[in-house]
């Protein structure tokens, strides 16, 4: 609850409850340009449940009346007022707010249990239509029914809708039943009442649209089901800076054609890897080129290897952007171009590795899950970019460093120990060197000291964190090994520039 305050006249005191609306009003009647009960039948009708008291020198009846009508709480004399009395009152208004605003929040609780329980029962209901035969189509027509959609002489037209870079969703949302249940309020927002459609979810990526239109109306199927899921595209993007894209399917007569439909649907993975981000397109079978991409794979390993080398730091992102949009103009098979690329990162990876036995901190079955879990050639595209850029700094320290092993283990220490301290003393004990020898060797062959090298190889990380997460500055911090937060602001803006903060919002607008 915000502290009290205090205004002289009725004017300035509605002035303040718009900007700030109060949830205890007490008032004297008689103040100049606007009066106590009139205050409060003005801040009544802004907010229903404020608490208000009248303290008033008045004991004329008239008076009280028109308070009993406005429901003020109390009445208060001046002339007779006991302190203890307007502490008591303060006492069981606070109460009351308190006893409503946990009625409130269990409603809300309640609220969001039924909702999620009867999203479940919708999805249940989805996947059994899917995957098991519709045994008795006019039970499942009721149920369909019992979901909010007309059923009664009607054609079923359904849409498949895929979270575009559900990565990135994923990073900023932190839990998946969060993500769905975020999406789930926004689209519920714009089809619930309307008897023509409903929303399924079939997982957190995927989400499913039953449209039902009279057989015997006069429209377009297709364009209404568009327009439709355009405005849940635009509301997605409005409130939650999320993107969908849509594959709209056939019309359907009967329960068990709409079953086959969705079917196909699901299995149009190469139309939806080639889709654009927000795409709303009718289903059709994707057409794929005739080249033999890995003809082309040693002529584009070696091109991202000679970029990593050059050390450009634009480079990296146009050489994909021109590979990407090659296999964007040659489409092949989405198993094809994730073999293809996983090849890719594999090779550099090893050879990246093979300059000076340093082992970079992924696997490849890590490398694996993550590019065959991507379903769009333009989230591809972010990973592989993604992907060369955590290569760039292992590059950056191996061609830093020359040859010595002892300098390589020391960088590759520090990667693998990035959410702790390290000082001297902790490096040396591992190489099983004294700590100053160290540092003057590791000065001489770098031409930095250790410890700057450490706070730069943080601080990148920082940046990386900062950008693709949304974790808080305090939590970045205590990844990296700082347990005070103040120092690891300073620390960044030492190397940044500006402070974690700055450059997140700056990284924010540009993109």
């Amino acid at each position: 609850m915000a502290p009290p305050t205090l205004h002289m006249d009725g004017e300035d005191a509605l002035g303040h409850a718009i900007r700030d609306m109060p949830d205890i009003v007490i008032t004297d009647i008689g103040m100049p340009d606007m009066d106590g009960l009139t205050l409060i039948e003005r801040i009544r009708e802004m907010n229903p449940n404020v608490r208000a008291a009248i303290l008033s020198c008045h004991s004329q009846f008239h008076y009280a009346q028109q308070a009993m009508k406005l429901k003020v709480q109390d009445y208060l004399l001046k002339d007779t007022l006991d302190p203890t009395e307007l502490d008591a009152l303060l006492r069981r208004f606070k109460s009351s707010l308190d006893e409503e605003r946990l009625a409130s929040r269990q409603r809300e609780q309640l609220r969001r249990m039924l909702d999620r329980s009867r999203e479940k029962m919708k999805e249940a209901f989805i996947r059994g239509t899917i995957h098991q035969p519709i045994l008795h189509p006019e039970a499942w027509l009721q149920e369909l029914k019992s979901f909010g959609l007309r059923t009664d002489d009607a054609v079923f037209l359904p849409v498949l809708a895929h979270v575009d870079h559900m990565r990135q969703a994923w990073k900023r949302f932190l839990d998946e039943d969060v993500l769905r249940y975020a999406i789930h309020n926004v689209i519920d927002e714009i089809t619930s009442g309307r008897p023509e459609v409903a929303h399924f979810s079939y997982s957190a990526r995927r989400s499913i649209f039953v449209f039902a239109f009279e057989r015997s109306l006069k429209v377009n199927p297709h364009d209404e089901a568009a327009a439709c899921v355009r405005d849940v595209l635009h509301h997605l993007r409005r409130t939650l800076k999320l993107s969908m894209s849509f594959i709209i399917g056939e019309r359907c007569a009967a329960p068990r054609e709409l079953q086959k439909e969705l079917a196909d649907l699901l299995d149009c993975g190469g139309q939806r890897f080639y889709l654009e981000e927000g795409a709303v397109v009718k289903k059709h079978p994707p057409a794929y080129a005739g080249i033999e991409l890995f003809r082309y794979y040693d002529r584009a390993k070696e091109e991202f290897r000679n970029t990593l080398l050059d050390r450009q730091a634009d480079a990296l992102s146009a050489v994909v952007r021109r590979w990407i949009g090659f296999i964007r103009d040659n489409p092949r098979p989405p198993e094809v171009i994730k073999d293809w690329v996983l090849k890719l990162a594999l090779d550099l990876k090893l050879k990246v590795q093979a300059l000076q036995y340093f082992q970079p901190p992924f696997t490849a079955e890590a490398l694996h899950r993550e590019i065959f879990e991507i379903d769009s050639l333009s989230e591809l595209e972010i990973w592989l970019v993604e992907y060369l850029r955590s290569l760039r700094p292992v590059v950056d320290g191996i061609l830093q460093t020359g040859s010595r092993p002892e300098i390589l283990q020391a960088l590759q220490y520090v990667t693998a120990n990035m959410d702790k301290k390290i000082g001297l003393d902790d490096v040396g004990a591992h190489l099983h060197m004294n700590p100053s020898y160290f540092s003057r060797m590791f000065k001489k062959e770098t031409g930095e000291t250790f410890t700057d090298v450490v706070i730069r190889m943080k601080m990148d990380r920082a940046r990386e964190l900062l950008d693709t997460t949304a974790y808080s500055v305090g939590q970045i911090g205590d990844m990296l090994g700082y347990d005070n937060q103040s120092y690891f602001i300073k620390t960044f803006k030492s190397i940044v520039g500006v402070t974690p903060m700055e450059y997140r919002r700056s990284g924010a607008a540009a993109r």
